[in-house]
């Protein structure tokens, strides 16, 4: 049976010193990145907001020409919508709390594009809010290992992860399942050969099971 402590003892030989790959030296920075890094990578996001943050800070984003943010993340797809995401977060942040990122869930919760994973990386990161953030990895990863049914929401999923590890580890724990997710358990061709939950799961055991 997998418990939290093997899980935990696993991931942190794996990656002990795992944080967001998401580069930002500001609050509001951290926000928008990890709003413009839904169905994108981490790695072309940091292409584009090195571009974005070097031109516009938090006040001059609220008022740039929209052509011009899109020109700038139109390589992270859905650049459209997301241009006018973060120039309406920008402009909401200045107006409330003169360009600050609150910690308030409710407020992150209500701006466009901000979802609860997103609000989950911003509080973890930037306040210290014990949270984990269920991205496309961490869900996966989970329903693998049996910590998740297959048919379990992203919000069930969080629920169960919260339930299953300890409060204190959330947050660290929430970097490591994204890594583990990223560079070992895989969508597409995952690095099963030495991992040490191959006991625990259910992708490895059933690929093992038909060959």
């Amino acid at each position: 049976m997998i418990t939290s402590r093997k899980v935990k003892n696993y991931l942190n030989e794996l990656f002990p010193d795992a944080s967001c790959e998401l580069l930002y030296n500001k609050d509001y920075e951290l926000l928008i990145a990890t709003v413009l890094s839904a169905q994108c990578t981490d790695k072309r996001v940091n292409m584009v907001t090195k571009e974005l943050f070097q031109k516009y800070d938090i006040f001059s984003l609220a008022q740039a020409d929209l052509n011009d943010i899109e020109r700038i993340i139109r390589p992270v797809g859905t650049y459209t919508r997301k241009a006018l995401y973060i120039k309406s977060i920008a402009k909401d942040l200045v107006l409330n709390y003169n360009g600050t990122v609150p910690n308030n869930r409710a407020y992150l919760e209500s701006l466009p594009g901000v979802g609860r994973k997103t609000c989950n990386v911003v509080l973890a990161n930037i306040y210290n809010v014990p949270a984990i953030a269920v991205d496309t990895h961490v869900l996966r990863v989970s329903k693998r290992l049996g910590l998740a049914d297959l048919e379990d929401s992203v919000l069930a999923v969080e629920k169960k992860l919260m339930a299953f590890f300890p409060k204190k580890d959330w947050s660290r724990l929430h970097h490591q399942l994204v890594l583990f997710g990223r560079y070992k358990c895989k969508s597409i061709a995952p690095i099963c050969q030495d991992c040490h939950f191959q006991n625990y799961c259910q992708y490895y055991n059933k690929k093992k099971s038909t060959k």
